[in-house]
């Protein structure tokens, strides 16, 4: 395996640091114990107010995977070290291990919004592609401009929100409104075309989308989440994608 770290920091020294207003910390593993993945979820919670969602074994030995809602990280066995970096197999043509836990992810947390997307079907479809967008994005409106030749070629889009200013600014609002409106793929049209978007209000996902999308290192919109859970950050012309899909599939 080759690690590639972009940092390590010691979490009984974040502890120290955070002492004042955390709850008191399990007591340290010795060397070779390791603690339950409970308490290394719950150090981390402590430690780096990351919210854990699971905490699993990694390829790499000694080595746990934490999916966080920041992302994916490393944490040592015995809770002491934590890691963002990417791990990389030397023995099956440099695949990357971190990309494949992630890409994991991401097709099962879709799978939890597949009742919450706005879909653009193609008539004879071929493949599927998510879409996470935000309606004031210019090349998401580019995107969208060629809705029709990506489903002539057999794509079906599927978009899930994501308002880059966050929860608090008016196009989270305003995605919101889309997504609640009666007709959301029409409400979308008229958004991207630039219209100004009648107020609604439902359960629309929309923050939980988003919320999904940071964790999966989403940062910038379009991002598109192909089907094997891999994915493409940024705009990508019909006919590129097709080929990009063609590749996978």
């Amino acid at each position: 395996m080759l690690i590639l770290a972009t940092f390590v920091i010691s979490l009984d020294r974040a502890i120290a640091a955070v002492a004042s207003t955390s709850a008191p910390v399990t007591a340290k593993a010795n060397n070779n114990q390791a603690l339950d993945y409970t308490q290394v979820g719950d150090k981390i919670r402590r430690s780096l107010q990351l919210n854990v969602s699971s905490v699993a074994e990694s390829p790499v030995q000694g080595l746990l995977q934490v999916m966080t809602e920041k992302g994916l990280f490393y944490v040592s066995q015995d809770g002491s070290y934590f890691m963002q970096g990417r791990i990389f197999n030397l023995d099956e043509g440099m695949r990357n291990e971190t990309e494949a836990a992630l890409s994991g992810a991401r097709l099962s947390g879709l799978e939890t919004f597949k009742d919450n997307v706005i879909e653009y079907k193609a008539d004879k479809e071929k493949y599927v592609v998510n879409v996470f967008t935000d309606i004031t994005c210019g090349y998401c409106r580019k995107l969208h401009n060629q809705m029709a030749e990506y489903n002539d070629l057999g794509i079906t889009v599927r978009y899930l929100a994501f308002p880059r200013a966050g929860l608090g600014g008016q196009s989270y609002h305003d995605m919101v409104s889309v997504w609640c409106a009666a007709n959301p793929q029409k409400a979308m049209d008229d958004a991207k075309a630039g219209s100004q978007v009648a107020a609604k209000n439902c359960d629309s996902k929309v923050a939980e989308q988003y919320a999904f999308g940071q964790s999966m290192g989403v940062n910038g919109t379009p991002n598109i989440v192909m089907p094997d859970g891999s994915v493409i950050p940024g705009y990508q012309p019909p006919e590129q994608l097709e080929e990009a899909l063609k590749a996978i599939m």
